[in-house]
């Protein structure tokens, strides 16, 4: 493993083996996507999902693949707007299988195949292209359920 990686101004969340790497400016929508993957993993729409770090995570390249890991001062800890800060179930990191960037200037209906990913870290990951003010939940389930 290569150290224990900088901190970064993300959100993310395990679905199965899966990690989903949440980016996009404050006040994007990055807490409420996790919550609602969560939810969608208690629904059985997706396998059961879990919060890894909300607002910030740190990112390790480990065997070729891209690790995610929570920051201890924030484990368990989810921004629900109108609620406010609350405590949740956690786990410790994932190996990064999507990057979904919110408010994405690039964001199209039918994008071209390079917008469908990303190289984070010197690895390239698929990615998720989610433009300002549309539901991003649906783009994520359509990428955890379809092939």
């Amino acid at each position: 493993m290569t150290g224990e990686g900088a901190s970064i101004h993300a959100t993310a969340v395990v679905s199965g083996d899966r990690g989903i790497l949440i980016r996009g400016p404050s006040g994007s929508g990055k807490s409420r996507l996790a919550l609602d993957l969560i939810l969608a993993g208690r629904a059985g729409q997706i396998p059961p999902a879990a919060l890894i770090g909300d607002d910030r995570v740190r990112l390790t390249v480990n065997n070729g693949g891209l690790i995610v890991r929570g920051v201890p001062e924030l484990a368990g800890k989810i921004e629900i707007r109108g609620l406010g800060i609350r405590s949740i179930g956690f786990a410790e990191q994932a190996r990064v299988a999507v990057v979904v960037d919110l408010e994405a200037a690039d964001a199209e209906r039918l994008p071209p195949p390079q917008a469908l990913k990303t190289t984070v870290s010197g690895l390239e990951i698929p990615r998720i292209p989610v433009g300002r003010g549309y539901p991003a939940l649906p783009l994520v389930l359509g990428f955890l359920t379809t092939v």
